[in-house]
């Protein structure tokens, strides 16, 4: 009866001194350690890799996109770019269908004059290690004109990539092609207004339904009404210095929004429709939604919940050895 009674015990204490889903899921605050990234630009939270962001520097640093353990805030993986060139101002990654990073280097530092921009696509490394992957480069012009833009976001099931150009007056949802090609130009047509926001950085929920697109100080949500946005719901995000980045994680239940500077922090918020649907969008969960409404917060649950148990295995086995 004893060892029963104790594999029990055993796996119940197991259970609840079990690392909390969220450390593994990547939804808690982190700061990115690597003096190498001084000026985070964009963050897409990885599919196959959790708790891992990918994320670049903006202008010209090179070819470059760096891993980051959010557990850690350490690099775990340099990517070098070939095939791409000498990149002029990368501002955006996201992940598309089948773990294919696309990178944007669609800034334009001279105010829209650049006749083109480019944007890269290659297939995220099964295994994070330092290495060069071919990238696939893809010519991109606007109809109407060149414009400058900081964000981009590939839809999760279609991989059809869209651009919100930067206005400090609002801009615009640019569509590509269904399809981009590598030989030739791509045109990207405007499909949609993105008012009242000088758009920095934008990201699609993992099912393809959301759009949240932020400024240095603000965001917007949007359904993504299959590209004929409409506007949900205007979010708060935290101030972090130069706000540059947004993703959702990679459950879709939070927001990570990140900003360039060394040692740069990524904090997180619950993203709108996310979380509990009595708690607000756009705000951190708070303590009673974090302990169910019963005063105690998810770690002194924990604790209390272990001691409990520990309690029961000590009287179950003094209770055997006294039958004993």
């Amino acid at each position: 009866m004893r060892r029963p009674f104790a594999l029990l015990a055993a796996a119940l204490l197991t259970g609840a001194l079990a690392v909390p889903a969220s450390a593994a899921d990547g939804d808690e605050k982190f700061t990115i350690k690597d003096p190498r990234i001084t000026e985070s630009s964009g963050l897409a939270a990885s599919r196959q890799h959790p708790g891992v962001y990918w994320t670049h520097n903006d202008s010209d640093d090179g070819a470059y996109l760096y891993a980051v353990d959010s557990s850690t805030g350490e690099t775990v993986a340099t990517i070098t770019m070939s095939g791409v060139g000498s990149p002029r101002d990368v501002e955006a990654v996201s992940v598309g269908p089948d773990n294919q990073l696309y990178v944007g280097d669609i800034g334009d530092n001279l105010g829209g004059t650049w006749p083109y921009v480019w944007v890269y696509r290659l297939p995220e490394p099964k295994n994070l290690r330092d290495q060069t992957i071919k990238a696939t480069q893809y010519v991109v012009k606007y109809s109407g004109g060149a414009r400058d833009a900081e964000s981009l976001v590939v839809h999760p099931k279609t991989g059809r990539v869209y651009i919100v150009d930067k206005n400090e007056k609002g801009g615009h949802l640019f569509e590509g092609p269904a399809e981009l090609s590598p030989s030739g130009s791509n045109v990207f047509r405007p499909v949609a207004a993105v008012p009242d926001l000088e758009a920095t950085d934008a990201t699609l929920s993992p099912d393809g339904e959301h759009l949240v697109v932020r400024s240095y100080f603000g965001a917007i949500a949007y359904d993504w009404n299959g590209g004929k946005i409409k506007k949900r719901e205007r979010l708060g995000v935290p101030f972090l210095g130069q706000g540059e980045s947004v993703t959702y994680t990679a459950d879709g239940k939070k927001l990570m929004y990140g900003a360039e500077g060394a040692d740069s922090p990524v904090e997180p918020q619950d993203a709108p429709g996310g979380g509990d649907s009595d708690s607000s969008s756009g705000s951190g969960s708070s303590a009673a939604s974090e302990s169910g409404g019963d005063g105690l917060t998810g770690t002194l649950k924990t604790g209390a919940i272990a001691a409990g148990l520990l309690l029961l295995v000590v009287l179950g086995v003094r209770g055997m050895r006294r039958r004993g």
